[in-house]
């Protein structure tokens, strides 16, 4: 195991966290919790595989996989080389092929307390979604199917967040980019469920990055805070009444936390109330508050300090102004009934199918699947990205796009070309394959333990690689040296 620095814990910190410490824990074990290494931890992602078959998958990895106890897919993972000559986690073949998602275990509890109290929800809003470990979990849990807003305010982290969702072949996806604050004016009670996972002085994640606190200060806390107030507030005026908002940090003092929740109870009285998380998971009353809330202490489950609040809002609240910005027009039509029928026609002789969840879309040449519960949406805001662009159309037919491929394509269609371990590391590496024998199929989906993992034409005794640019990995691999 490589040894990291020793984390930084300034004495005015050290003393915000004496204030917001219940009196069953004490500091000695807050503060060796801190100086310890973060244990590594993963979610399944079950829109691409069980997690019985996962964990039949990586049996012959020798992994060393103890169950998260809030998230039936997280696990805490040994790989039983932990050391900094070890592969990385994200150089296996199954977290590039979208098997699993690389997720701190704490960081799973908010999605867990959210589907516990609205499971089916029709619409789903994430506010502030990069890198995408909540949006990705959100997804599975829907399986897919209805649609989930994912907003980024940082330009840089959205094409991040799109990676993302695009290697877990989710399908369901309308990516915004805005400051959060506008979408309680913008749509107003529109969703069933919203997880507001708030910008925060980051106090929990010093077992990750030992300097997250050198900048760290009670007044930048106190000036965090009225932002997060904020996005509470305009996130509550986009649920639905009687929909869920979870709202959480990776931060541990009380001005970001419970009182953030207790300032919205304030500003609505009789129209927001607590839904306690008392029976969340075995063992969850170890860091519940008083109110309900889970205020999750490193010492206490031997992971990153976190926050979960969860609210209900019980009556609908006088609006908001309306926004002021303009939207634009929608550069998207629909595709006829005709043209719909032999696209997916098309799409699904090479190996592309989808449900009545999703539909068809065009801009010039591009053809797009939309997930149908976000029609109603369009034309309220500007959205960045939506669903799946599913092919170019060129003089000679349609181009298909590696997303569509990942997202859509069956592991074991007749077009299936299943490659080797070695020629799959070539695939990532943006390389051609010269497989033994060549396939039956013009136009191929490359796979790689039964996922699809790309798009290949048959030129002579190649494959053409068609895996995008800058998905491209070098360095080590799964395979093994360069």
């Amino acid at each position: 195991m490589s040894i990291s620095s020793p984390a930084w814990l300034p004495d005015a910190f050290l003393a915000v966290i004496r204030d917001a410490m219940p009196a069953s824990l004490t500091m000695d074990s807050f503060i060796a919790a801190c100086q310890r290494p973060l244990r590594r931890s993963l979610r399944v992602n079950t829109l691409k595989i069980s997690v019985a078959d996962f964990l039949q998958l990586t049996a012959p990895l020798g992994w060393q996989l103890t169950p998260i106890p809030w998230c039936a897919e997280g696990f805490w993972v040994t790989t039983g080389d932990d050391d900094e000559n070890s592969l990385p986690l994200g150089s296996y073949a199954e977290h590039l092929s979208g098997l699993f998602y690389i997720q701190e275990a704490s960081s799973m509890l908010p999605v867990t307390a959210l589907f516990d109290a609205v499971p089916r929800p029709e619409r789903v809003m994430d506010m502030a979604a990069a890198p995408g470990s909540k949006t990705t979990q959100i997804a599975a849990r829907m399986a897919n199917r209805g649609m989930i807003l994912a907003n980024e305010y940082a330009a840089s982290r959205v094409k991040v967040l799109h990676a993302n969702i695009s290697r877990c072949g989710i399908s369901n996806t309308a990516l915004t980019h805005f400051d959060g604050r506008v979408f309680g004016a913008a749509l107003p009670e529109t969703f069933d469920a919203i997880l507001l996972d708030a910008p925060c002085s980051g106090e929990g994640v010093v077992r990750k990055d030992p300097d997250a606190l050198r900048n760290w200060s009670p007044r930048s806390n106190l000036d965090i805070a009225a932002t997060q107030r904020a996005l509470i507030d305009s996130a509550f005026h986009a649920l639905k009444p009687g929909g869920t908002l979870v709202y959480s940090t990776c931060t541990l003092n009380r001005e970001e936390n419970q009182q953030t929740c207790h300032w919205l109870l304030e500003q609505y009285p009789g129209a927001v109330e607590i839904t306690p998380l008392t029976d969340l998971f075995p063992g969850a009353g170890d860091a519940l508050t008083p109110e309900g809330f889970l205020h999750v202490f490193p010492q206490i489950y031997d992971c990153e300090g976190f926050f979960v609040a969860r609210l209900r809002k019980t009556a609908p609240v006088a609006p908001l102004p309306a926004p002021r910005f303009k939207v634009g027009a929608f550069p998207f039509t629909p595709l006829s009934a005709r043209e719909s029928r032999e696209l997916t026609t098309l799409a699904g002789n090479v190996g592309l199918h989808w449900e009545e969840t999703l539909r068809l879309w065009r801009r010039d040449k591009e053809i797009w699947l939309f997930p149908v519960a976000a029609e109603p949406l369009f034309g309220k805001v500007r959205f960045s990205r939506t669903g799946v662009k599913l092919a170019e159309q060129h003089n000679k037919g349609y181009r298909w796009q590696h997303e569509a491929v990942i997202a859509l394509a069956c592991g074991q269609g007749v077009n299936a070309f299943e490659l080797s371990a070695s020629e799959a590391e070539e695939w990532y590496r943006g390389r051609d394959i010269y497989p033994a024998t060549a396939p039956r199929h013009d136009e191929v989906i490359v796979t790689f333990q039964q996922q699809p993992i790309g798009l290949a034409k048959k030129v002579g005794s190649r494959l053409k690689n068609s895996y995008p640019r800058e998905l491209v990995r070098d360095g080590r691999l799964f395979g093994g040296e360069n």
